[in-house]
């Protein structure tokens, strides 16, 4: 048993360890201030956004990036609050309040399936006018330079798809800390696989690819019983077509914010959502990622238990919270310095305590749950 705990140990440490050393491989983006050139069509699907809205489109209204550059599609997913008018409203004030005309629509997504942000994506894609999609979400704030920074890396780089920053705005309470510890952990390793050439993981928050190559790999054809994973999927699609020309922006003008779940319950029914798509999974690695990290969350917990009962010593339990407290920390660090979080490491050792117990919970309920998502209810 104790050659099982130590050796899983070492797998997980070679593991992060692997993603440390990516990281630093992904060379940090700096502007340049280049005349732009690439137009973007930004995709926005939303479902009864109305309480995030707001900030998301004053966020765009002080985009530096020239008007005449780029549309905005919203994509309204069955809503029934107020969605739709506030944006319809938000851009006229902005127009003949700061002379800030935007380029935008809003369509309906007619089309019905068990996974409708798939769907509205393609909706979208199908009017979109300009050679480069972005995607977002509506509970996003995007900073001033965003558009800036994609131009600038497309005119660098020869590029088909580009994944990008995304972390959560800071609150300070104790589910806030724990969400944004988790969600710099994923970036980390997100950034850290792009640097091995393991590209396994992006967030569609901050998501960008060119319409051509969304065509020529059928979009989601393939995945669209699976309700997440508009981001995941098309990644792995576009990586196998084209593996050398899929990029990670590392730029800070390129950060895009989120909100957190507001309690423990649609924290849960998120990570359910996020769990059930890792079945259908074709990469390798990023199923092996998730295998040896959950086995690791679980032997903790199985340790700590066997410490408990006495048939393990005190000894081997400290040695892997020891190589994994450490190891976990330093790839955190060097995320949230980047991301200018370090103040959140304050609360490292509450997330280091929690996230075993949570993880090994949400990956059991996932397996035999269906779970609830913007009022609609999905089978397992």
């Amino acid at each position: 048993m104790i050659l099982t705990l130590l050796f899983v140990t070492l797998i997980y440490l070679i593991l992060i360890g692997s993603f440390i050393i990516g990281y630093k491989k992904v060379s940090t983006f700096i502007l340049t201030d280049l005349p732009a050139k690439t137009k973007f069509s930004i995709v926005i699907p939303f479902r009864n956004e109305a309480e995030h809205l707001p900030e998301l489109l004053q966020s765009i209204t002080e985009l530096n990036y020239p008007k005449h550059l780029f549309e905005i599609i919203f994509v309204d997913d069955d809503s029934n609050d107020k969605s739709v008018n506030i944006i319809q409203n938000e851009f006229d004030l902005a127009a003949t309040k700061e002379n800030t005309t935007i380029n935008f629509q809003v369509i309906s997504n007619t089309q019905k399936s068990n996974s409708p942000k798939k769907m509205a994506i393609t909706s979208a894609i199908k009017i979109a006018k300009h050679p480069w999609i972005i995607t977002t979400d509506a509970d996003c704030q995007l900073p001033k330079f965003w558009l800036d920074s994609f131009d600038e890396y497309i005119q660098k780089h020869h590029a088909v798809c580009i994944a990008a920053p995304v972390t959560y705005t800071t609150r300070g309470t104790l589910l806030n800390t724990f969400q944004t510890l988790d969600i710099l952990s994923l970036q980390g390793a997100t950034i850290g696989g792009f640097g091995i050439k393991k590209r396994f993981m992006c967030n569609g928050a901050n998501f960008a690819y060119k319409k051509s190559i969304f065509i020529a790999i059928n979009g989601f054809t393939g995945n669209t019983k699976i309700a997440s994973g508009d981001d995941i999927f098309l990644l792995e699609k576009i990586a196998k077509a084209q593996p050398n020309q899929v990029h990670y922006l590392k730029c800070e003008k390129a950060i895009v914010k989120t909100n957190a779940q507001p309690n423990w319950k649609l924290l849960i029914r998120q990570r359910i959502r996020w769990a059930a798509k890792t079945t259908a999974y074709n990469n390798v690695f990023g199923k092996l990622t998730g295998l040896v990290v959950l086995t690791m969350n679980a032997l903790i917990i199985i340790s700590l238990t066997l410490f408990f009962i006495g048939i393990i010593n005190f000894k081997t339990l400290f040695y892997m919270a020891f190589i994994k407290f450490n190891i976990d920390f330093y790839l955190l660090y060097i995320t949230a310095s980047f991301f200018n979080q370090k103040p959140i490491l304050k609360s490292y050792i509450i997330g280091f305590l929690l996230y075993p117990f949570f993880s090994v919970y949400v990956a059991c309920i996932s397996m035999f749950s269906s779970y609830k998502w913007k009022g609609r209810q999905y089978k397992k």
